[in-house]
């Protein structure tokens, strides 16, 4: 059995989305007779192009969610294919963090911002 992650690029366009998924699906076929484990948080973008390839070669697909509001700061038009792979998930680890990192750095980035008039 051979265990693979991915961390990659969100908010693929739709060219690239397609390019990366062919790469993927050529990488991982090689590895998928083995009993292939993908593990991923199922980010917009090159982490759910990969969990699909996983699931679709027959793969395993364990998923990190990494923050309880992780969800909620991915685009709301993702959301659907969130759900259904969270669902096709063998395993689901579930990290204690409240907030994800986009959510603290939007949280950061606004508090920097100078006020008007001051």
């Amino acid at each position: 059995m051979i265990r693979l992650a991915i961390s990659g690029h969100r908010l693929l366009p739709d060219d690239t989305a397609r390019l990366v998924s062919v790469a993927l699906r050529d990488t991982l076929r090689g590895h998928a007779e083995g009993g292939l484990v993908g593990v991923s948080c199922l980010a917009d973008g090159a982490d759910t192009l990969f969990a699909q390839a996983v699931l679709d070669l027959g793969g395993a697909l364990v998923v990190v969610v990494p923050a309880r509001a992780y969800r909620d700061d991915l685009p709301e038009s993702h959301h659907a294919t969130y759900d259904d792979l969270l669902a096709r998930a063998s395993k689901v680890v579930r990290l204690e963090h409240v907030d994800s990192i986009a959510r603290r750095s939007a949280i950061l980035a606004a508090q920097a911002k100078p006020t008007s008039g001051g």
